[in-house]
């Protein structure tokens, strides 16, 4: 007991360290101490082996407030290396915790390694997950909440409750089995079912009184498929999506794509009985839904009726929808001025990115790419690299800034980008699929989408005034989807599919935002307690 006690104040004695050395004394800071083991689930009623953390499936929730300083501990207790990345999470100028293989070396078994992680001028809804080995698909997730400082107006009353809700397509198939049909070249099969907060259909209810009004953070934790989520017999109001405030659109049912993350306002205002909450997938020819319940306090009546149908395959219907997602430009953002004070469509555009995804075999296994090319893992973390100046682990260039038309092909995907410049990106989709692209360490403005080829003459049609700033974008079938941003954050940053399978055979690469002045102004040094792997095993990061 006494050897336990010991090592828990030895931790949090480092820890206080790492705060005061790290991160301004003036923020707050919140401690989390969490223990990832296997452990056995039964989210759709046969057993599985599932990832827990402090065993729990999803994983705790992180609460926290603007500027908040967050100590993670993680404890790796499952047999093999393990990363936790943070969906939303800007890392300000500290790419080294961003949780993906490309930025940090994996946490050996029985190891432990504390994120010290600052949300600094964020607000909003976001989630964590585990980014190695396909452990994605066996838990290990959990959402992350980041409320305004008390002095910061929001736009929209205090809810009576703030539920977070995380929603995703699941397999039975244990994620080890999953990882070698990918690894063998095969494409994954239909998922068995829909999770509401880790559990199956009719497993989870939430309480709302009556006439009182509630938020739902919903999030898509799932690995591939976009989700319909709606509510019987209610409304739901649009507040925010991924850490921006919108204009207050009420929807009877919101489209929500992998990797992205929405906040309602719903009204508990119909008779006192129990709701359907219904969720079902996307843009897929067998359609899976599943249901929880809304439980008045004070219901006379289970739940009955239908589970109320939503949209299947129509894509003009979401596209018409994602278009009316708007930034609200007069709340506040997390900072006391309006979120629309930064103009971002007077701003010249210094670059124009063309990404193009595709999709082939490569020496006769499965393989997916960004401009023909397929992403490959270094045998050292690339940002881990940059920082030792270690040669031969990555070569800037290496994918180039519009599609090449070439053969597909193997590289260390990293592509070069100059600190302050002003980008305009393009998603180019030449698939019959709806696909979703996630950028770490930014948030991004959608000017724009639409069927078709793009061309210069698309940015005619862009919103220029008050386009919605998130961090994961949708590009439907045959179309393509514009984003504009500021490389203000200098680091390596990780672009990506967010469907899981094509992420982990390819479908990536990294943005190494540059700066030659290596000022603590632009970005952290190295974390002290970074763990060092591949070729920079052994070597020094700055003493304690």
């Amino acid at each position: 007991m006494l050897q336990k006690q010991a090592g828990v104040a030895a931790w949090l004695f480092s820890a206080i360290v790492m705060i005061l050395g790290a991160v301004n004394a003036e923020d707050p800071y919140r401690f989390f101490n969490w223990n990832v083991t296997y452990g056995n689930i039964y989210p759709l009623g046969v057993r599985q082996q599932g990832i827990l953390i402090n065993g729990q499936f999803p994983g705790p929730e992180i609460y926290s407030v603007t500027n908040d300083n967050l100590i993670i501990n993680v404890h790796n207790s499952l047999p093999e290396p393990f990363l936790l990345s943070w969906n939303g999470l800007q890392q300000r100028r500290n790419s080294y915790q961003d949780g993906v293989y490309g930025t940090t070396c994996p946490i050996p078994p029985g190891k432990n390694f504390t994120y010290t992680l600052q949300v600094k001028d964020q607000i909003g809804s976001f989630f964590y997950f585990p980014s190695l080995a396909f452990h994605k698909a066996a838990g290990g997730f959990g959402a992350i909440k980041i409320l305004s400082r008390p002095r910061i107006p929001v736009p929209f009353p205090e809810p009576a409750g703030d539920y977070s809700l995380l929603i995703g397509d699941w397999y039975k198939t244990n994620h080890t089995k999953l990882k070698t049909i990918l690894d063998r070249g095969h494409r994954l099969p239909f998922p068995d079912a829909i999770l509401i907060n880790g559990r199956g259909a009719n497993a989870t209810s939430f309480t709302f009184e009556q006439g009182k009004t509630y938020r739902l953070r919903i999030s898509n934790v799932g690995l591939q498929n976009s989700l319909n989520f709606r509510i019987q017999g209610h409304k739901m109001q649009l507040v925010e999506v991924e850490g921006t405030h919108t204009m207050q659109t009420t929807f009877s049912e919101l489209d929500i794509h992998v990797g992205q993350s929405y906040s309602v306002l719903v009204t508990a205002n119909q008779p006192a009985q129990d709701y359907f909450v219904a969720v079902s997938t996307r843009f897929t020819r067998r359609v899976l839904t599943t249901t929880a319940t809304l439980h008045y306090s004070n219901s006379k009546r289970p739940v009955s009726g239908e589970i109320p149908g939503g949209p299947t395959t129509q894509i003009a219907w979401s596209l018409n929808q994602a278009r009316a997602i708007r930034t609200n430009l007069t709340a506040s953002g997390p900072r006391p001025n309006p979120q629309g004070s930064y103009h971002y469509g007077l701003i010249n555009i210094s670059r124009t990115i063309k990404l193009e995804s595709s999709a082939a075999q490569v020496d006769g296994k499965q393989r997916y790419a960004v401009n023909s090319v397929s992403f490959v893992p270094a045998d050292t973390p690339l940002k881990i690299a940059d920082y030792f100046k270690i040669g031969g682990v990555f070569r800037v260039g290496s994918i180039s800034d519009n599609p090449t038309g070439k053969k597909m092909y193997l590289d260390t995907s990293v592509m070069g980008a100059d600190y302050r410049a002003f980008v305009e990106i393009v998603f180019q989709n030449h698939e019959n699929i709806v696909q979703s692209w996630h950028i770490d360490g930014y948030s991004f403005w959608v000017v724009g989408m639409d069927g078709g080829v793009w061309t210069p003459s698309s940015r005619n049609q862009y919103n220029l005034r008050d386009a919605v700033s998130r961090c994961t974008t949708q590009v439907y079938p045959k179309s393509w989807t514009a984003i504009y941003m500021a490389l203000d954050n200098v680091g390596m940053w990780n672009v990506r599919s967010e469907f899981w399978a094509r992420q982990y055979l390819g479908q990536q690469f990294y943005l190494r935002v540059y700066t030659p002045v290596e000022s603590i102004r632009d970005e952290f040094p190295i974390p002290k307690n970074a763990l060092l792997c591949g070729r920079a095993a052994g070597k020094q990061t700055r003493p304690l």
